[in-house]
């Protein structure tokens, strides 16, 4: 899975759990990986857009704490392209363990 690829997933993979802003994304992943991975925002928002274009997600202008906000939220397409992205993952994980001699 190429970089660009990675960060498409991992957003679909936020995503999945609720809808979110930006910003809510970038912290999610940083969290969720324990620091490892970050989603800075010159990658971020064009993803996004690019992930939007092509249907997997949708987003709306919500108020937060009196600020508009663009929220994003997964849509049927986004999830059959996360359950694909998990499966090739997977495969591809248990053959680098397989390679490097992981149990």
């Amino acid at each position: 899975m190429k970089t660009g690829e990675q960060l498409r997933t991992l957003i679909l993979a936020v995503l999945d759990r609720q809808p979110e802003h930006g910003y809510a994304i970038a912290q999610a992943i940083k969290a969720r990986s324990e620091g490892v991975l970050s989603a800075r925002e010159g990658s971020l928002y064009p993803a996004l857009h690019l992930l939007e274009k092509d249907g997997l997600v949708s987003s709306s202008e919500v108020e937060v704490g009196g600020r508009i906000r663009r929220e994003y939220h997964l849509t049927g397409a986004g999830q059959d392209a996360l359950a694909k992205a998990r499966g090739e993952w997977r495969l591809q994980a248990r053959a680098m363990d397989a390679v490097l001699g992981g149990s």
